[in-house]
């Protein structure tokens, strides 16, 4: 095979051309140029882009917003990853991995930031004491599940969505690894979900609002346009659990914020209040 490729001895960076997103990505880690992030007026600021790891904390705020928790109100900043902003000083000072979401906490005597899209779930979960069960097997299976997510989506992402939807070049080798994943992946969630009404039980928990935004979003034909490559329709408990979470006011609501991309409906690029969200909303067919 004359054309297959042999690593070199070294490994040199080879970015894809001009393709914007794997120009991003650089081996070197650390801001890039110095700017400030904005900060508004609530004690939680929130950074992000309306991407699946991004949904998952706005659907867990507008939960607790749903709740009555006034405590849980937030400013939202769009962080457009395609211009680089996730390289800047200010972001990296909440970030250093330079990935969305970043959250910072000013509530408390110091404030404290958090990032990883789980942590900032269980954070908040705890400080609202909502969402996530506080002792037992209960606990722990929203744990199990909070965690699978984290370590199977990106298979989803970076993996299959990477090689079919991104990838300058379509390959059949990547691609069909990673659907292989996805579809397993998908038939763990559907097993898991033929018991249970919810992921980790019968209670709808941070588990839920972390893998709705990838399985959830996927089998309802809105991420990828792969619903079809992947027959995401044979995965029946799953489609009905993502039908369901996708009714509740609080996904539907978190769900657009700090997106810049899709129906005019569904771009809520900065949020500060109900009212940004409001009146996005009203512009639905």
């Amino acid at each position: 095979m004359s054309n297959q490729y042999v690593p070199p001895k070294i490994w040199v960076n080879d970015a894809e051309g001009d393709n914007q997103w794997a120009n991003i990505n650089s081996p070197e880690s650390g801001a890039r140029f110095d700017k400030k992030l904005p900060v508004g007026e609530h004690s939680l600021q929130l950074y992000s882009l309306g991407t699946p790891n991004g949904q998952k904390v706005t659907i867990l705020l507008e939960e607790l917003l749903a709740l009555g928790i006034k405590e849980a109100e937030y400013d939202a900043y769009l962080i457009n990853i395609g211009e680089s902003e996730q390289f800047s000083s200010g972001f990296v000072s909440v970030n250093p991995n330079s990935k969305i979401p970043a959250l910072l906490d000013k509530s408390g005597d110091e404030g404290v930031n958090v990032f990883e899209s789980a942590s900032i779930l269980v954070h908040l979960a705890e400080k609202f004491g909502k969402f996530l069960p506080q002792a037992g097997s209960a606990r722990t299976q929203t744990f199990n599940w909070l965690f699978w997510a984290q370590g199977s989506a990106p298979f989803l992402g970076g993996g299959f969505g990477h090689f079919y939807a991104y990838a300058g070049v379509k390959q059949e080798y990547p691609i069909n690894r990673f659907a292989m994943e996805a579809k397993r992946q998908l038939d763990v969630l559907d097993k898991q979900l033929s018991k249970n009404t919810y992921v980790s039980g019968e209670e709808y928990t941070i588990a839920d609002m972390a893998i709705w935004p990838w399985y959830g979003n996927l089998v309802l034909g809105k991420l990828y346009d792969a619903a079809e490559f992947l027959q995401v329709h044979t995965y029946e408990n799953v489609v009905r659990w993502a039908k369901m979470i996708e009714l509740r006011e609080g996904v539907q609501r978190g769900r657009i914020v700090n997106r810049s991309f899709g129906e005019e409906w569904e771009q809520v690029k900065e949020r500060h209040s109900a009212d940004d969200i409001d009146n996005v909303l009203k512009l639905k067919p």
